[in-house]
């Protein structure tokens, strides 16, 4: 199938298709002993997702976990059909996030608010998944992947508070998220994502913090695919968040309404992605993923608790 990608070390790549894009959310099949999905992407691409790991030898009862960075829609809204695909799979989350996957209608109801009509097509229902069904991790915790490998999470807030990272025993892979921001790998553009109500910068800079003690030998974003450089790109991560929230905060000194702090922003950040001065469509990914008024809406509403 044209949207899967080897990534070495039993390692799967999987392009969930999300809203008909390419490259905007991967999943990650780990094809080890006991086969484990991280991030399902959107509930309606849940379809696309199960037929790659069904291309990939995976039946319906050999899948053993899936597992969620955290519960955005993008990562997590296909959790409940997933869980319906491969009725044997458990379903790992951090417990900040675990009660919302069994009973979604609080989440789902935020994100409406949030995105309006377009949230069917971008990204459709998530549906329940039983309770028992659900393994909630603590601060850290470890995912059996059988034959010795484990998936260790690491609690990683600050972009979200049900975040973590996950890092792969035999590979030395670890799963980001959106703790790092988003990935064009197109471009090599990175872009930070600070959405509201989570966005916390101290906590999201003591992530990444994290992600580089770790030790990882290559970083798999969800948005999108596998970085080799390590600690270059989790410099630049920590460095375009101070970015976006010094200019933020400047815009709020300056006593900007949201629209004209978003102007602001995106037009003094824009020298710094080359995907927006390119005309080939990768503009409009970044701003889906990452657009600029979610963006400067998460730190305005963190600067309004810090400092009112």
């Amino acid at each position: 199938m044209d949207n899967i990608t080897a990534l070495g070390g039993d390692v799967y790549e999987i392009d969930t298709k999300m809203a008909g894009y390419t490259g905007i959310t991967a999943g990650y099949l780990i094809l080890s002993d006991r086969p484990c999905l991280v991030e399902t992407g959107t509930s309606t691409s849940a379809p696309v997702v199960r037929d790659a790991i069904a291309s990939l030898g995976v039946g319906p009862e050999d899948l053993a976990t899936v597992v969620v960075t955290h519960i955005h829609l993008d990562h997590a809204g296909g959790v409940g059909d997933i869980a319906r695909f491969f009725p044997s799979a458990q379903v790992v989350v951090h417990e900040k996030g675990a009660r919302h996957l069994a009973e979604p209608s609080r989440l789902m109801a935020s994100a409406r608010m949030v995105w309006g009509d377009k949230l069917d097509t971008l990204f459709g229902e998530l549906s329940p998944t039983e309770q028992e069904r659900i393994v909630a991790l603590g601060d850290t915790g470890a995912i059996d992947l059988g034959n010795g490998r484990t998936l260790s999470s690491h609690y990683s807030p600050g972009h979200a508070k049900h975040h973590v990272g996950l890092v792969d025993s035999t590979t030395g892979d670890l799963y980001v998220g959106d703790a790092a921001g988003v990935y064009l790998p197109e471009t090599g553009d990175l872009r930070p994502a600070t959405p509201p109500p989570d966005f916390d910068l101290k906590t999201a800079l003591d992530s990444i913090a994290l992600f580089g003690a770790l030790g990882p030998q290559r970083l798999l974003f969800s948005h999108y695919g596998p970085v080799d450089a390590v600690q270059e790109t989790l410099e630049r991560s920590a460095e375009e968040l101070r970015v976006w929230v010094d200019l933020t905060r400047q815009a709020r000194s300056e006593g900007m309404d949201l629209d004209h702090a978003v102007a602001m922003v995106r037009d003094r950040t824009k020298e710094r992605y080359s995907a927006l001065t390119s005309d080939d469509g990768t503009a409009e990914q970044f701003e889906l993923l990452s657009g600029a008024p979610s963006n400067v809406a998460g730190i305005l509403h963190w600067l309004d608790r810090v400092s009112p």
